[in-house]
């Protein structure tokens, strides 16, 4: 098992990081279906080519690379993620990045009510009430009843509740296996997941489409092998504290590449939004802590 660590410093790098390389993945997935390239095809080639670009991987780690004890785990991991991803990619076809990328920061509320449900967590009022202040959040993105809650919202709410059970995955996951192995394994079982959908809906691509779809899966690849080291590195209370920063890159991008900007209220909601989801990492953190302690001062931790 890997050691633990606790390097809030080097999580929160490694944050930044993957923070500004997946606004990028959304910019370029927002582009080409822009020009016509279906989601479900993006999909599919994204994910093929971060296998490919984790290749070299093999020669350095071998057929170690495949092993691990947790096979159903992974399996759960490629079902929720697939779900992701095609949603993510098709809300983009149809919204701006910075809005899609701002629903998405309900992806840590998600995580706990999934925790609530599936996991028997324990969830406190203050938690519930944050969650709901993230709902509120979304609320004022969409501003139900002055416009209309189309598709794409809808596709992206979904997605970040995909995201959120994948997250619940991953964390578990960090615990047994390594980051590389974790993406590796992950990505691996992606790319036949993945094009059960795109051959139903394969078109030809012109050079520029092939070139930018492999840039694609080089940064995401990048993108979440930096973003699992951020979880091992140090608490995921620190980690979420960080995600915010995939908003402003977000937008940066969607306007560098098709001059996209999102109004005022979409960065309330995600404010909104990402203050709840701080909120309730920390409070999580805390209450770990908490446990931690009375369990080493117990008459059982003592003998």
């Amino acid at each position: 098992m890997p050691g633990v660590r606790n390097d809030p410093v080097a999580g929160a790098i490694w944050m930044l990081v993957s923070c500004a390389l997946l606004a990028g993945v959304a910019a370029l997935g927002r582009y080409l279906t822009s020009v016509d390239v279906h989601p479900f095809q993006v999909v599919f080639l994204r994910v093929l080519f971060a296998f490919v670009t984790m290749l070299p991987l093999l020669a350095f780690r071998g057929t170690e690379l495949f092993r691990t004890d947790q096979p159903k785990i992974y399996i759960w991991r490629v079902i929720s993620a697939t779900i992701a991803m095609t949603t993510w990619f098709s809300a983009l076809a149809l919204l701006p990045v910075g809005e899609v990328t701002a629903i998405s920061f309900l992806t840590p509320i998600f995580a706990t009510i999934g925790a609530a449900l599936f996991l028997s967590e324990v969830v406190r009022v203050r938690r519930w009430i944050a969650t709901l202040a993230g709902f509120a959040g979304v609320l004022i993105i969409l501003r139900p009843g002055f416009e209309s809650l189309g598709a794409g919202a809808l596709l992206a709410i979904v997605s970040a509740f995909a995201m959120g059970v994948t997250s619940i995955i991953l964390k578990h996951m960090t615990a047994r296996d390594d980051p590389d192995k974790i993406v590796f394994i992950s990505t691996a079982l992606l790319v036949p997941m993945t094009s059960v959908a795109a051959v139903f809906v394969w078109d030809g691509l012109t050079g520029q489409q092939w070139l930018l779809l492999f840039v694609m899966g080089l940064i995401a690849t990048l993108g979440h092998v930096t973003l699992v080291r951020a979880f091992a590195a140090t608490e995921a209370s620190i980690v979420v504290g960080f995600d915010f920063a995939r908003l402003p890159f977000a937008v940066l991008f969607g306007y560098l590449a098709l001059g996209e900007l999102i109004d005022i209220w979409t960065w309330v909601g995600a404010g909104v939004i990402f203050a709840s989801t701080v909120y309730i990492a920390r409070r999580e953190a805390r209450l770990k802590r908490q446990t931690a302690v009375a369990g080493i001062g117990s008459p059982a931790a003592r003998s």
